[in-house]
């Protein structure tokens, strides 16, 4: 387990199943995800089945995220890892809408990203968010990271062109911020 302030991160265990179900079929929850259709019971547990049944590894790294009481809120995960260039993309999704806009997808944020820099030496980890959703770029500013691109009508959302932004933190950035 990794811990973070209000956070801890832990391995994905197939009893998570019901709670990742509900929010990838939560219209609010996916929203500004890359989850554009309903998805499957079946194919939902095939999912959760291979995750909790894979061991992580520098390629495969992917947490639940859950509250210091043990309630699992999210899940956390680097994919596009590359270990020639020690980089790694952020994917995020606080699922528990009960927990949205409370410091908790920042702290998870900032606690896989000391994991990702300390842990598994990557040099730079970016992600890409939806230009329309503040309340996720406000996070990523919180924990460091910035705009390094503006990809414009990157993809198609809810009948219209949306941009997507690009945002970067290089591990001297991470390593300089004041966390007090």
């Amino acid at each position: 387990m990794i811990e973070g302030r209000l956070v801890n991160l832990r391995a994905q265990e197939f009893s998570d199943l019901d709670r990742f179900y509900a929010w990838i079929n939560d219209p609010d929850v996916t929203r500004f995800l890359d989850a554009r259709y309903p998805v499957a019971r079946e194919a939902e547990e095939a999912w959760a089945r291979d995750r909790a049944s894979s061991m992580m590894s520098y390629t495969n790294v992917h947490f639940a995220i859950e509250t210091k009481d043990g309630v699992h809120i999210g899940s956390v995960n680097f994919h596009k890892i590359s270990p020639e260039n020690r980089t790694g993309r952020l994917g995020i999704m606080i699922g528990d809408k009960a927990y949205w806009s409370r410091g908790y997808g920042t702290d998870a944020i900032t606690t896989f990203c000391r994991f990702g820099f300390e842990e598994m030496d990557l040099a730079r980890i970016d992600l890409t968010v939806d230009a329309e959703n503040a309340r996720a770029i406000a996070c990523y500013r919180k924990a460091g990271f910035v705009e390094e691109a503006r990809l414009r009508q990157d993809r198609y959302r809810r009948g219209a062109a949306a941009d997507t932004l690009v945002m970067g933190l290089l591990r001297e950035e991470f390593d300089a911020l004041d966390r007090a």
